[in-house]
């Protein structure tokens, strides 16, 4: 009986052994993704999403929601509702009523009176119709077009019955021509210098004009050649189109899913990766929803091996942009209590040889948002100055900016930065006073263009970001004290590195006329963020005691560098 116990014993042993070695470990994480997540999935989602013009609730939308459902399922996700306690991977489809009615564009030509070539065309320039626009009588409609070129004489021109032909967005004269003008539509153009409109002459980026249940009018949005053409056809004397719009407004619902890969010990705890599905491109935000699927799949597949077992909760969130962040967030109040990070996937795939758009890590708020100079750059979109009240001191920065500059070196792909600049599905976590950072892509010649297509998509891209991504989340859903002392000793490295800078920029600054003062301050507010971000690390273990000596241990070589600093600004 003894020997039959111990024979037990030496066997379960093994298997436990052979568990544990099944489980790949830190070090093997860049290895064992890359071999795992190929771009594949991410491609094929990408190409799926990108035929579809998505506004929430419309079938392109839906169709993509659903899209993604399949998919998980495959994967061995299983519908919430279905679920047993002891299920890892569970998903939901959350729906909810919408306010308005969804819309969506089917069909458009516009031809000038005497011309046999259209000036636009729906099937090569499927953003030609502003958001909310009706369509015209199935037989369309013919009118003159009146040319503003000074919007403030709008209101005084006799527009009734007639097209307004402005360059400017639409929704800012849709009231003055439409609603109070009479006219029965209007054509723009405003298309920014980044998007390069003299090059790319056909580009046309989506717009919007407000949704009128009374006038029932149409807005069109034209390309730069479109635009010439039409300008130089009504200077040339009167001007009459032929307009033929088909579009589709009804009510719907707004659907948002949500994938859990459930923790093993923090299951409260979790990192949400945020993906928005509406807008009508590919890289916008088509490849954000690839990329997440596949790391989805990828993370799915591992834990089915043994090969990786998360201590926190992996969720995955795909709906509408910042709405169904911002929903996520705030609506749940314990949950949002441990929601430790936030990442946002946009514009994630791009082929920069075509596009021209770097790769970029969008920082938390740093002082590089308020003090833009050396390396720091932002980008076309622009970022409003922020205060020293708005810093996010965090380690999420550095940290994520290691790994993905790590799959840059294994990858020979490129990977920057940009200050804070907002607008993407991180600013609802950071609101929420939860670190986050977004993925994306800038300057992009083919922004929310109707030339953001499948061939502006690199798959080398997608694997790469996802690759980063997941490595990056896979760290920190298992992190604890031993992942927090090597945060700390990065924290250190790059708090020496940018000091120095800042010393650089600071002496440059003073030999340019600047004040002492001011680049004593901007060394302080360095100081500042570092000091906290090393604090931030107690966000990592149970008992933040074992954390201390090592913190105090890299604050104290922080002040030290800040001494060296301060001390080589002052004696210049």
């Amino acid at each position: 009986m003894f020997k039959k116990v111990i024979y037990i014993l030496i066997f379960a042993a093994t298997l436990f052994s052979c568990d544990q070695n099944n489980k790949i470990i830190e070090k093997e994480y860049f290895d064992i993704i890359n071999s795992k997540l190929t771009g594949d999935l991410a491609y094929e989602t990408t190409a799926f999403v990108e035929q579809y013009w998505r506004v929430v609730g419309n079938t392109g939308f839906n169709k993509s929601i659903y899209k993604i459902a399949e998919q998980l399922e495959k994967e061995g996700f299983i519908k919430e509702e279905k679920a047993k306690q002891s299920d890892l991977l569970t998903y939901r489809i959350e729906t909810r009523s919408l306010k308005k009615p969804t819309w969506e564009s089917v069909d458009a030509i516009i031809t000038i009176d005497g011309e046999e070539k259209p000036l636009l065309n729906h099937s090569t320039n499927r953003n030609m119709l502003a958001i909310n626009s009706y369509s015209t009588p199935k037989e369309g409609i013919k009118a003159e077009v009146v040319y503003i070129e000074n919007i403030n004489e709008l209101a005084k021109t006799n527009v009734k019955g007639k097209i307004v032909f402005a360059e400017t967005h639409p929704a800012r004269i849709f009231k003055t021509a439409i609603v109070e003008g009479g006219a029965v539509g209007i054509m723009t153009y405003n298309n920014p210098d980044y998007l390069q409109p003299e090059k790319n002459k056909t580009s046309i980026q989506f717009r919007s004009i407000p949704l009128d249940t009374v006038k029932k009018s149409w807005g069109i949005a034209m390309s730069f050649e479109a635009k010439e053409r039409l300008k130089k056809s009504v200077l040339k004397g009167k001007t009459t189109l032929n307009v033929k719009v088909e579009t589709r407004i009804y009510p719907s619902e707004e659907l948002t899913i949500v994938a859990d890969i459930k923790g093993s010990e923090a299951p409260k705890e979790r990192l949400v990766f945020s993906a928005h599905v509406q807008e009508p491109g590919a890289n916008d935000n088509a490849t954000g929803v690839g990329v997440a699927l596949e790391m989805a799949s990828v993370t799915a597949k591992l834990i089915k091996e043994k090969k990786f077992i998360p201590k926190r909760t992996l969720t995955f969130l795909w709906g509408d942009e910042i709405i169904s962040t911002r929903r996520y967030v705030n609506e749940d109040s314990l949950r949002a209590q441990h929601i430790k990070w936030g990442i946002s996937l946009d514009m994630v795939g791009e082929n920069t040889d075509i596009t021209g758009g770097s790769f970029l890590i969008e920082k938390m708020p740093d002082p590089s948002a308020i003090w833009t100079r050396g390396n720091d750059k932002h980008t076309e979109w622009g970022g409003q100055k922020l205060k020293l009240e708005d810093m996010k001191p965090h380690y999420l920065n550095d940290f994520v900016i290691e790994k993905f500059k790590e799959q840059g070196k294994r990858a020979n792909w490129e990977v920057n930065t940009n200050p804070y600049e907002g607008g993407s599905d991180h600013v609802p976590f950071l609101r929420g006073n939860i670190p986050s950072v977004l993925f994306w892509h800038f300057t992009d010649q083919f922004y929310h263009t109707d030339n953001d297509r499948i061939d502006k998509v690199s798959k080398s891209t997608l694997k790469n970001v996802g690759t980063a991504a997941l490595v990056s989340a896979f760290e920190l859903l298992n992190s604890d004290k031993d992942t927090a002392k090597e945060i700390l000793k990065n924290i250190e490295n790059v708090s020496v590195s940018r000091l120095q800078e800042e010393l650089e920029q600071g002496l440059l600054a003073i030999q340019n006329g600047g004040i002492l003062e001011e680049q004593i301050e901007i060394i302080r507010a360095w100081e500042d963020w570092y000091l906290k971000a090393a604090n931030s690390v107690l966000d990592m273990v149970k008992d933040k005691d074992l954390m201390n000596a090592n913190i105090e241990a890299t604050k104290k070589k922080i002040k030290e560098e800040v001494n060296i600093v301060l001390t080589a600004l002052k004696s210049n």
